[in-house]
């Protein structure tokens, strides 16, 4: 549980699944745990974990050969990600971005922006608030602002607010507002695949800058590309206002 004064508590009893357990500890999302998992990376006492186990904090834990325990900090960090970082925690991908931001501590991102894309990415050794900010079904805001390769229609702004096909469905109603000939601010509540890049390819459009400045009460504000900032108390309590009746 994530309280107020930025200090989880936990009980030496507690039991919780073991995907839970290692993205509490900033190891990995539970979507990753569950595949380290079945590949056998993860041990309990010895023994290779299964899928659905429950552990508690006094249990050995082992992921790909180092012990694993649970920070009692809550970290929350804003960055602003460059062009050309990608949003993983695999460490063999030259590019990851978590040697990037080289935190002292166990932190991955919150949803993602793609490798060509800049901008706003939080980041939190806390895993239950990872999928209560990005799950679509939660509805939550993020904000972009978008360069394009030809001058913006009225028709273009139509489209986009409406609902684009992509991916074999049609995108959630959105807000878009024209900035100027070429760029535009959008602000989605869904977060599929390259999603605004998908929707301008579809109306004939080709995406040259794309930078998001927001997401939910957070905004990039003028933070330098490549450095980040603690979220203020103000901002995390806010946040964690938001989210207490999203699903994750």
């Amino acid at each position: 549980m994530v309280t107020k004064n930025n200090i989880k508590n936990f009980d030496t009893n507690e039991t919780v699944r073991i995907n839970k357990y290692l993205s509490d500890a900033g190891v990995c999302s539970r979507r990753e745990a569950d595949r380290l998992i079945e590949a056998g990376k993860i041990t309990v006492d010895g023994k290779k974990a299964v899928a659905g186990m429950k552990v508690t904090p006094d249990m050995r834990i082992v992921c790909n050969g180092k012990p694993v325990k649970r920070e009692k900090e809550f970290i929350l960090i804003a960055l602003n990600k460059p062009v050309g970082i990608e949003c993983t925690s695999d460490r063999n991908n030259p590019d990851n971005i978590i040697d990037f931001v080289n935190y002292p501590k166990r932190i991955y991102t919150i949803g993602r922006l793609d490798k060509n894309s800049e901008g706003l990415i939080l980041m939190t050794n806390d895993g239950d608030i990872v999928n209560k900010i990005s799950k679509s079904s939660n509805v939550h805001e993020k904000e972009y602002v978008v360069r394009v390769n030809k001058p913006i229609t009225g028709e273009f702004v139509k489209n986009m607010q409406d609902g684009v096909k992509i991916l074999d469905r049609v995108t959630r109603p959105c807000k878009v507002y024209q900035e100027n000939k070429d760029t535009f601010r959008i602000i989605l509540t869904q977060g599929l695949n390259r999603q605004i890049r998908r929707m301008c390819e579809a109306l004939g459009y080709r995406v040259l800058e794309l930078k998001r400045i927001r997401v939910m009460n957070i905004r990039l504000g003028r933070l330098k590309t490549g450095t980040y900032r603690n979220v203020t108390k103000k901002e995390r309590e806010e946040l964690l206002e938001m989210i207490k009746d999203s699903k994750n």
